[in-house]
């Protein structure tokens, strides 16, 4: 008779459940077509932000090029990841929830792509804003803080108040995001003649970056009005897609006709202040 190990048993359940998971969502038209339209997009807009950046010479510029990048690269790399079921797991509801008892399907990969590419979208907006480092790290440290409590709140399964603290918490991070890009950037972005195409995309930021917390308080992880995982993924992919890759659009063409005007505000910058040690 033979045994197996607590290890090899361990691995065999995580394999069969994501096994299980993969055929969950490619039997679901409208969930599995919701993470591999992203795919698409994101190879797409990868060869063209590629392509788009090819004769960008300045150190500055290139920073806010190469930020932009990684927007895509990250969010394939995590599409594959639910698409394969790598990163989508099933857990219980909790007590109080509309779903209480019973299992449902948590994407909570997009979390981690969220902790990767929003803070490159805010690096981007920062280096083209040319804010102080110390704002920019603080935005982004919030930022991340964002999405960590947000994940926790999609996989608490102790405790629904619990979830929602998490929620708030994570609602409260976003709050010191909003008000940087509102108030702080905007002025900074001004000063450094980039006020027009920053403008135009922190009101892009800021009104599809809404949507992800509503989408959660709605969907089948908050008040579960909408019960269909298909419809939140699909609410969630369409904000990436604009909130990611027509974001990214719109920053790199502006960069790439105006890199004599990043230049040139990075030169004024430093004849006006000492430069940082």
């Amino acid at each position: 008779m033979t045994t197996i190990e607590p290890v090899s048993a361990a691995v065999l359940l995580q394999q069969a459940t994501q096994s299980d998971v993969f055929s969950q969502i490619r039997d679901d038209v409208l969930l599995s077509s919701s993470l591999w339209v992203n795919i698409a997009l994101a190879g797409l807009s990868i060869l063209l932000f590629v392509y788009m950046g090819r004769n960008i010479t300045d150190g500055r510029t290139k920073l806010i090029w190469g930020a932009t990048l990684m927007i895509p690269l990250v969010s394939i790399s995590s599409y594959l990841g639910l698409a394969s079921g790598l990163t989508v797991g099933l857990i219980e509801m909790p007590a109080g929830h509309a779903l209480a008892g019973e299992e449902v399907l948590s994407q909570w990969g997009r979390y981690l792509t969220w902790a990767l590419s929003t803070p490159m979208i805010l690096l981007a907006l920062g280096l083209l804003a040319d804010v102080d480092r110390g704002s920019l790290f603080t935005v982004i440290a919030a930022d991340i803080g964002m999405c960590v409590t947000g994940l926790a709140a999609a996989l608490v399964t102790s405790s629904y108040a619990v979830r929602w603290l998490f929620y708030a918490v994570s609602c409260a991070f976003f709050v010191v995001v909003l008000y940087a890009l509102l108030t702080e950037w905007a002025d900074s972005a001004a000063a450094a003649g980039t006020g027009e195409i920053f403008d135009t995309l922190r009101i892009l930021t800021v009104v599809l970056w809404l949507g992800y917390p509503i989408v959660w308080a709605l969907g089948i992880e908050g008040l579960a009005v909408i019960q269909s995982v298909g419809l939140t993924s699909w609410a969630y992919s369409a904000l990436d897609v604009l909130a990611k890759y027509v974001f990214a659009f719109l920053l790199l063409r502006w960069v790439a006709d105006n890199e004599r005007t990043i230049t040139t505000s990075q030169r004024e910058a430093g004849s006006g202040t000492p430069a940082d040690d």
